[in-house]
């Protein structure tokens, strides 16, 4: 006994010599710029900065955020896609887990990465300030990995509007909709922060493998991503390592991510172009501006002549399925406890403004944060009456699996994304 305890203490002091509190000082303000590159308007970054500068850390550190809001209203932040098992008041989400961070004051978020590792995203989960540029991208780097790659990249897919947030709900509050569809709602595309059409080159060494971290930090659009004359191999979506797929291209919604592996091709003669499709289906198309593609180049030799796509449709292309990415670690299906039937819902008013909502109640904010409530209210934290009756809340116990039904019998495609958790994706088809 005494003999075990002694190891598992010197393989715990180990991982704790290793570990690391990575401290980083936020000062969340607006800045101002051009970041699609004809637009000059007022963002939001941090310290004096947009975009913002990628946050790096090793499995098994500690991220401590200390952030000081600058801004003129509240706000907040979410490291998206992490559990905060029991450190939940540190998710980000205003009026969930949080009051938010009034004008003027600081608060500190501590983010502990023992248990995962792989690519995410952090973001203001206040007011929508994510659309405002308060996003960047968060990999933790694993201790231990079984792929093979000599170097990786991280790439960030964004929508950036003309107009800050709150300007262009006004268009909504004032019903300037056409046919349902927000009117003057075209968004340019962003390549690592900046006009996707102006990028710098994605640099090739011949023969070598990529690992790319690519993340769709877009507040509404879909992105697509490929690259002519190279294939993708899907190491990791969402956070989650997978099984190896090989694919053509992403297809990501926004808040998605893909880790891929691509192997550089042996020859300098050319270089390739790379593609980022915009778009969104609840806009009206419009030529040149829904869908937009934009172009760049990855690059073997600065000189060499760029080869472009082939003819082929989208149907003859390999893109990730949520049903054919299998996780690594291949566990068995979970025995379920219980279902919920969360249908999407559309509700319109008499001018045609609408709003989605998950299950069969549009979801307001509430005056008190929800988990307040529930670490304040004793043995009623289980009465699902006790929570305002416009948060549509689920009470689940301790351990209990929930099999979530989502239906959606609507053209337009959304992702979901649960706080918190990971998922298995057991069941997909048309409703």
């Amino acid at each position: 006994m005494n003999v075990c305890f002694l190891f598992i203490f010197v393989v715990f002091s180990l991982r704790s010599c290793f570990a690391k509190r990575v401290e980083l000082n936020w000062s969340v303000e607006y800045v101002y710029g051009a970041r699609d590159g004809s637009n000059y308007r007022r963002s939001i970054g941090v310290n004096g900065a947009t975009p913002i500068p990628a946050v790096h850390v090793m499995q098994g550190d500690t991220l401590v955020l200390n952030v000081h809001n600058k801004l003129d209203v509240a706000t907040s932040l979410h490291p998206h896609g992490i559990y905060n098992n029991g450190t939940n008041y540190f998710d980000g989400p205003d009026m969930v887990t949080e009051c938010g961070i009034p004008p003027g004051e600081s608060f500190t978020y501590e983010i502990n990465t023992a248990a995962q590792s792989g690519t995410f995203w952090i973001h203001g989960h206040t007011r929508h300030a994510d659309v405002d540029g308060l996003r960047t991208a968060f990999i933790i780097h694993s201790n231990k990995t079984s792929v093979d790659y000599d170097e990786e990249l991280v790439i960030t897919l964004e929508d950036w509007f003309s107009q800050e947030f709150l300007v262009r709900m006004e268009y909504v509050d004032n019903h300037k909709y056409d046919n349902g569809r927000i009117s003057a709602n075209y968004a340019t595309g962003l390549f690592n922060g900046y006009n996707a059409n102006r990028t710098a080159p994605i640099k090739f060494r011949p023969g070598k493998r990529y690992r790319l971290r690519v993340i769709s930090m877009a507040a509404y659009n879909w992105s697509v991503f490929r690259i002519s004359g190279h294939k993708m191999t899907v190491i990791e979506a969402d956070g989650v390592r997978s099984m190896p797929l090989e694919v053509d291209g992403l297809n990501l919604g926004p808040g998605q991510r893909n880790s891929v592996i691509v192997t550089a091709l042996n020859s300098t003669d050319f270089n390739y172009a790379f593609e980022f499709i915009s778009t969104a289906s609840t806009v009206n198309f419009q030529e040149d501006k829904l869908p937009k593609s934009y172009k760049g180049v990855v690059e073997y030799q600065e000189s060499a002549p760029i080869k472009g796509f082939p003819e082929q449709s989208n149907k003859e292309m390999i893109w990730p399925d949520d049903m054919a990415l299998q996780a690594d670690d291949r566990q068995p299906w979970l025995t379920v406890d219980r279902t919920i039937d969360l249908p999407v819902t559309l509700y319109s008013d008499p001018l045609r403004v609408t709003f989605w909502s998950l299950g069969k109640t549009l979801y307001q904010p509430t005056i008190v944060p929800t988990l307040y409530t529930a670490m304040s209210m004793g043995e009623l934290a289980f009465n699902e009456s006790v929570y305002a009756p416009q948060t549509n809340a689920y009470v689940l116990r301790h351990l209990e699996v929930v099999e979530f039904v989502i239906s959606n019998p609507f053209i337009n495609g959304h992702t979901f994304h649960m706080h918190g958790h990971d998922f298995q994706v057991t069941e997909a088809g048309p409703c």
